[in-house]
């Protein structure tokens, strides 16, 4: 059987609506997405204050948005595993373990960026 996907803005349409759909799930289901959302929305803000160029800008928000990026994907992973069974598998439980270091390594990245900006713009002279 060949399927034939749409495209053009057709396309980028219901790409669009599966995206939010994702978010939204995400959001009603995963404790630590909201948690992250909630940081995200909050250090928003101070990124527009800390930031005294368009780059420096650029980086803070990105960071945050790689936290929930980093979220998404540990939660699609989990969702896989979960979703393959339910008795104890050693490499399901490694596929859960690297999806949850990789959100630690993005917090990481996240705190290193933020304080070496605000270490730049505000303590060294």
């Amino acid at each position: 059987m060949i399927v034939t996907k749409t495209t053009g803005f057709s396309r980028f349409y219901h790409a669009t609506r599966y995206s939010i759909k994702g978010i939204k799930a995400a959001y009603r289901n995963e404790p630590a997405f909201r948690y992250e959302s909630w940081a995200a929305l909050a250090m928003l803000p101070s990124a527009f204050w800390v930031a005294q160029s368009g780059m420096q800008l650029a980086l803070l928000i990105s960071t945050l948005l790689l936290v929930l990026i980093m979220e998404l994907i540990n939660t699609a992973i989990e969702a896989v595993v979960d979703r393959a069974g339910t008795e104890f598998n050693t490499l399901a439980g490694l596929a859960k373990d690297l999806g949850s270091a990789a959100v630690l390594f993005s917090l990481f990245i996240t705190a290193l960026i933020w304080g070496g900006i605000l270490y730049d713009n505000f303590l060294a002279s």
